[in-house]
């Protein structure tokens, strides 16, 4: 079959990288003082869950105490 070329203009691909718009957004909404403070409870509770895990986690990762000897010589005896 018979294809036509023709010459893809690519010159509105150039231009559209220096292409500036004279539409400004609109402008951000500022956030109300009920938002900001949902906002810093929802981070304050974020902190004190971490803050909590690690300190009731710690005891957990602690090393375990060497058994004593009296428990050694208890288990022996129960054979």
């Amino acid at each position: 079959m018979f294809r036509r070329r023709e010459a893809v203009p690519f010159a509105f691909v150039a231009e559209a990288d220096r292409f500036r718009s004279n539409v400004a957004p609109p402008p951000r909404e500022r956030a109300t003082v009920a938002q900001l403070a949902a906002r810093s409870l929802v981070v304050l509770t974020v902190i004190a869950g971490l803050a909590g895990s690690l300190i009731l986690g710690l005891p957990a990762l602690a090393p375990a105490e060497a058994p004593s000897h009296t428990q050694q010589t208890e288990a022996s005896h129960g054979h």
